[in-house]
């Protein structure tokens, strides 16, 4: 429950590469944005109250752009708000370095909802 006696969100986060993350080399901000995910993605909790429960990445079986279902990587929290979803998609308007935003190399889809009655366990 949240401090307002409603249920927390259940929020699945969808992320996709996109192709200008395959397209560019390193010189291009490959890995400026690579080495930003980690540091743009710390400290959600503190940041946006958001409770992760866990996380998915698929790189091994998904090869290249995922611009739609099935995505690259995944996480699933809990949010006290819809706010709090709109900052965590907010993270990829971060700047980078070389001018460019995060957004260029990661999508973000999310998918708000509540926790399953079953299957918890």
């Amino acid at each position: 429950m949240s401090a307002q006696g409603e249920e927390k969100l259940r929020v699945l986060f969808c992320i996709g590469v996109r192709d200008a993350f395959f397209d560019s080399g390193p010189e291009e901000g490959r890995q400026e944005a690579f080495e930003a995910i980690p540091t743009a993605f710390a400290d959600l909790g503190g940041r946006f109250g958001i409770e992760v429960l866990g996380t998915m990445d698929d790189d091994q079986m998904m090869v290249g752009p995922s611009s739609t279902w099935p995505w690259t990587c995944y996480i699933l929290a809990d949010a006290p708000s819809l706010d709090a979803v709109a900052g965590v998609c907010d993270i990829l308007r971060t700047d980078l370095d070389s001018g460019h935003k995060l957004w260029r190399y990661l999508k973000i889809e999310a998918r708000v909802g509540r926790k399953l009655f079953f299957g918890n366990e």
